[in-house]
């Protein structure tokens, strides 16, 4: 296998592609499509999201310290990418994408999205400056799901509701499950049918 060396640069794939909701102050809200992304801390909880500050959101999470992060779905596909090109200075994303701006439970200025399975609700604690992309280091103050994922069991079945992934320029659905957490060290439970043989035998030679 022969490999090319190319310049530094973020290659790293695939990536969530989640719809951050936002507001200022004045009521003023949008949507903005992040791919840069993830879980930085179990407790407390902790997310981040990395944003050019040129970008029409930047202000409102600037202003308010909130923001939500909304997990998007096949169905979301052409919303999270519309949001992601088109800026909330020129048009309406609620209204061109039909999405709902729905209340927060735990935050006051930034709304969640009621047509995504998972709102996140976040508030700023930090803000580091980078580069070209400054990161809002946040502590997650709530979690908003769709009960109608849940089972009879009472578990949350979030890998039913089609989840999108980015990956290089590209909307990608999860596709097949090929394990859970653990399965390679698990150990393997013993075949019934091959144990009913093998009473059987014994059974037949007494």
């Amino acid at each position: 296998m022969s490999k090319q060396v190319w310049k530094a640069g973020n290659m790293l794939y695939p990536l969530p592609a989640v719809m951050v909701s936002t507001a200022d102050k004045s009521g003023n809200t949008n949507i903005l499509t992040i791919a840069w992304t993830g879980t930085v801390c179990t407790n407390p909880p902790m997310a981040y999201i990395s944003v050019r500050p040129e970008r029409y959101s930047y202000h409102m999470i600037e202003e308010s310290g909130e923001f939500v992060i909304n997990l998007t779905t096949e169905k979301l596909a052409r919303a999270a990418d519309f949001c992601g090109v088109r800026s909330g200075r020129e048009v309406d994303k609620w209204e061109e994408c039909g999405l709902t701006p729905g209340t927060a439970h735990s935050l006051k200025y930034a709304p969640c999205i009621e047509e995504s399975p998972v709102n996140i609700e976040c508030r700023v604690v930090k803000t580091e400056k980078l580069g070209s992309h400054h990161m809002f280091l946040a502590e997650v103050m709530a979690v908003r799901i769709d009960d109608s994922y849940m089972d009879e069991r009472g578990k949350f079945e979030l890998n039913r509701t089609g989840l999108l992934a980015y990956s290089h320029g590209e909307y990608l659905g999860l596709g097949k499950k090929l394990g859970t957490f653990g399965y390679s060290v698990r150990k393997k439970k013993p075949d019934r049918k091959k144990r009913r043989k093998s009473k059987n035998k014994r059974g037949s030679s007494v």
